[in-house]
């Protein structure tokens, strides 16, 4: 197989345009080429006048090596990598130990999916509900106000990335295409095939929930099992080894390799583990609003005349300042043709995040312009992250009128520092709904300065950015979890053996693509484990 890279074709090209450019790049006939694969699909939008999609496809030709040895006189031609998953090991017989997987978000189900695929019969426990269930707890926020500490965006089946925009690219190293095996198994699990080759492929929320639950019963047929309703609420540690955990009900369950998969806003699972002396250390996180403009906006000034193609999409950007006060600003989880949504996870705090369907045809983009931090804002212990994160959630809260309304602001008064009074063009998408404020209570003052500065800056990049009319809603603090659960290179915890720290909540990932793939390392690390100990 031989892939070819950079070829460029307009958006309304022929099916056949693509075979025609193989045979012209590899100069061959027809009847040399045996198939071919689109292995990727981006658009170039650098001239608006002139978008078109670039595509890297990998071709079956009849004489390979006769190809090959034109490969120097070929541009951009080379043999196709392997992009082959093969299990590093496999249960031995008779094993009966139980691995045990906490938390069931991207993560903990490649993990415990991987360990299942290899005959470990992993055992998957979720403090929140099964998907529908749970969102049912989620819709009970959004449109009644009723918040659900243990079933709600963050806790439950699916994790936080269900009720997001369902992105599934990451920009991790990835030698070994494990994003590939993630992909697999998300169209077997009744994902569109296209994820495999659009170069910003997503899902959106209502085809996750039905993925989830495929897959679920995929582990289960293979011997695993997930339960729910099933909290963690201690580990047992003896002489520095893992040796089980302890649920809410006093369940005691033995285990001695543990995946802690439990996403950035398990706050009182990182509490008991600090207290338990597992080692913990702060690491950076940002914070800011949610910013919403019409998508017509957000179209127009990224594809110009070609706005609204069904072709394209909903457009979408990516941001960055760097500000004179030394902070930077940038754009996190931009959904286009999306909404804002209530992601509380605790009463009396106000959240915000991102959302979309696989369709992305709601009237407004949105995204998080958030202000990165480190851990000298939030100095002290390794949990002084959360204590600030609180802080600001819980003076959002008072700030929307204590009852899960968020706070919010037009763009123009925010960058004039003066209060809203009401809203202009731009309606938010935010449920249960909005006060209209300033928002100056409700991020550091330097975060705030930094944003004022940004906005101005962004509108250079995208004409109607810093439009008046558009709104900010606060206030973002979860872009990723404030503290690192520090592993060492066996992936398990630097000074508790037998417990494997994984994903975003571990400070080891930040999207469902990249928790995918750590859950499917640390699957392996502990297959590699328990088949050597065997050996031994």
């Amino acid at each position: 197989m031989l892939r070819l890279t950079e070829i460029k074709l307009p958006l309304d090209h022929a099916e056949s345009a693509l075979a025609a450019s193989i045979l012209e790049r590899l100069g061959i006939d027809e009847d040399e080429l045996v198939q071919y694969t689109i292995f990727r699909r981006g658009i170039d939008a650098r001239q608006r006048s002139a978008i078109r999609y670039i595509y890297t496809l990998d071709a079956e030709v009849v004489d390979e090596q006769a190809v090959v040895g034109r490969a120097k006189s070929l541009q951009r031609v080379a043999p196709a990598p392997d992009t082959s998953y093969r299990f590093v090991a496999h249960a031995p017989p008779g094993y009966a130990a139980r691995p045990i997987v906490i938390g069931t978000g991207p993560c903990g189900l490649f993990a415990g999916l991987l360990l299942a695929q290899m005959g470990f019969r992993p055992l998957i426990l979720e403090r929140g509900k099964a998907v529908r269930e749970r969102t049912k707890d989620t819709f009970g926020l959004w449109r009644k106000s009723i918040l659900n500490p243990e079933s709600n965006v963050q806790f439950g089946e699916g994790g936080a990335g269900t009720f997001s925009d369902g992105k599934l690219y990451s920009q991790i190293k990835d030698a070994r295409f494990l994003g590939r095996k993630v992909l697999s198994e998300f169209v077997k699990a009744g994902a569109p095939p296209e994820i495999f080759y659009v170069s910003k492929p997503h899902i959106g929320t209502f085809r996750l929930v039905g993925m989830v639950e495929n897959m679920r019963n995929t582990i289960h047929g293979l011997g695993g099992e997930i339960r729910f309703g099933c909290k963690v609420t201690d580990v047992i540690v003896e002489k520095g080894n893992v040796q089980g955990v302890t649920l809410a009900n006093g369940d005691r369950i033995a285990a001695r390799h543990v995946v802690l998969a439990v996403g950035h806003s398990a706050r009182d699972t990182f509490e008991m583990l600090h207290a338990r002396g597992v080692y913990i250390e702060p690491k950076p996180f940002s914070i800011g609003f949610r910013i919403e403009h019409p998508q017509s906006v957000i179209d127009r000034a990224r594809y110009g005349k070609f706005a609204g193609s069904p072709l394209l999409g909903a457009a979408d950007y990516k941001l960055v300042h760097h500000c004179r006060n030394g902070r930077s600003v940038y754009s996190f989880c931009m959904c286009p043709g999306g909404t804002v949504v209530a992601a509380a996870s605790e009463p009396e705090r106000v959240v915000t995040n991102g959302m979309s369907q696989y369709s992305r045809n709601e009237r407004n983009a949105n995204a998080g312009i958030v202000v990165g931090l480190t851990p000298e804002d939030y100095p002290g212990h390794p949990l002084a992250g959360i204590e600030f994160q609180r802080h600001w959630e819980s003076c959002a809260f008072e700030a929307g009128g204590r009852n899960y309304c968020a706070p919010a602001q037009l763009v123009g008064d925010f960058i004039a520092n003066r209060a809203s009074a009401a809203l202009g063009t731009v309606t938010p998408s935010y449920t249960p709904g909005v006060r209209m404020t300033n928002l100056n209570t409700c991020i550091p003052a330097y975060a705030a300065d930094a944003i004022r500065e940004a906005l101005p800056a962004f509108e250079k990049q995208i004409r109607g950015f810093a439009m008046n009319d558009a709104v900010l809603t606060g206030v973002e603090t979860r872009t990723s979890s404030p503290l690192r659960i520090t592993r060492n290179a066996a992936y398990e915890s630097l000074n508790t053996r037998g417990l494997y720290p994984a994903g975003e909540g571990a400070g080891y990932a930040g999207g469902i693509l990249s928790a995918a793939v750590d859950g499917i390392e640390v699957a392996e690390a502990i297959a590699l484990n328990i088949t050597a100990a065997i050996s031994a």
